[in-house]
């Protein structure tokens, strides 16, 4: 990891530069995803082992800090912050952060504020959610079956997801479905998630399952191509490619016989880097410029260092230089191992 600390080559002392973030592939970095903390009260089986070590609470970013940080990105051009975890929601007081980024929302300077949720918590939050200035979420959910549900996410409540949806729907928030396709497990039963989400009001997008962090099982297994997956659907359903986007990877189809959206995130068969306007910033501080790659800027100790956020926004600069044109995901019985050590938990999809 690299760190701006001091002046640059000696001159004179930095001063905060307001530029638009602008990678060496001439991508403008204008997305921000902020996982607030490495925990989750699921334990879903693609995602983490069941018994995982988390980060000591020290070492975690203070929610002012996250918030300090959020607003130097805001600055540098971030038009729209997306929070995640693990769970966002178990974060304590996290309602802090968004209400301070609701702000930026509510004065101009930020698009969109969103998060992504297993919806564990969802009942208790919403209405603070949309009053803080939340207009859209994604939930989390690959099954509509309770006791498939259980054994996917070994420790989460169905019922509580579905109370959640429905209280988050109940004050206006518009949801977004996130269902990852895993054989054997839920590849038949996405034509009912899709019918649900739409019958709904939802949009639903489904993703391949990706190589990062040990875990207790084989992706081999797991895997499941969205190409394949598509052409399955397409026996049930009329899939029409649109251009809508939401500012993230995914793209969509409408389908025809529920006039709702269906989206595919697919990192292993179709790359979508090449225009990743994204960077990911972790509960510790640490910015990684690719979901898929290991290297990463420490901007935790730029921000401790000085008041001001001169040496932040160098930080910054310098940590956008380093952005890789992609990701290197490989998935088969050659490359049984993780692409990346970290679990996705770490930084939030």
């Amino acid at each position: 990891m690299n760190s701006i600390v001091g002046t640059i080559g000696g001159a004179s002392p930095l001063a905060a530069d307001r530029s638009p973030m602008i990678d060496p592939f001439g991508r403008a970095v204008t997305y921000l995803r902020v996982s607030v903390t490495d925990r989750c009260d699921f334990r879903c089986t693609y995602c983490m082992a069941e018994h995982m070590t988390f980060l000591p609470k020290k070492d975690l970013l203070t929610l002012e800090e996250l918030d300090r940080l959020c607003s130097a990105f805001i600055a540098k051009g971030v038009r729209k912050i997306r929070l995640t975890g693990g769970e966002p929601l178990v974060r304590k007081n996290i309602m802090f952060l968004v209400r301070k980024l609701g702000e930026s929302v509510q004065n101009g300077a930020l698009d969109e504020l969103t998060l992504t949720t297993n919806g564990s918590q969802l009942a208790r939050h919403a209405e603070e959610l949309y009053d803080s200035g939340v207009r859209r979420i994604n939930v989390s959910l690959d099954t509509l079956d309770p006791d498939k549900f259980r054994a996917i996410t070994r420790w989460g409540d169905f019922s509580k997801v579905m109370e959640g949806i429905d209280a988050a729907q109940k004050v206006g928030l518009k949801i977004k479905l996130n269902a990852v396709a895993l054989k054997g497990f839920n590849d038949t039963e996405i034509p009912h998630l899709l019918r649900f989400a739409h019958g709904r009001g939802m949009d639903l997008t489904v993703i391949e399952t990706m190589p990062m962090g040990e875990i207790d099982e084989d992706r081999t297994d797991q895997y499941l191509p969205l190409s394949q997956l598509r052409t399955d659907l397409e026996r049930q359903f009329t899939l029409t490619d649109i251009p809508y986007q939401t500012g993230g990877p995914a793209r969509y189809v409408e389908v025809t016989e529920t006039g709702g959206r269906l989206g595919f995130i697919t990192p292993m068969t179709h790359n979508f880097c090449e225009s990743c306007n994204r960077v990911r910033l972790t509960c510790t501080g640490t910015l990684y410029m690719c979901l898929g790659q290991n290297d990463a800027a420490d901007l935790r100790t730029a921000l401790r260092a000085s008041g001001d956020d001169a040496l932040l926004h160098a930080a910054i600069d310098e940590a956008i230089t380093r952005k890789p044109k992609g990701h290197d995901f490989i998935i088969d019985r050659a490359h049984n191992r993780p692409a990346v050590a970290r679990h996705m938990s770490v930084t939030g999809g």
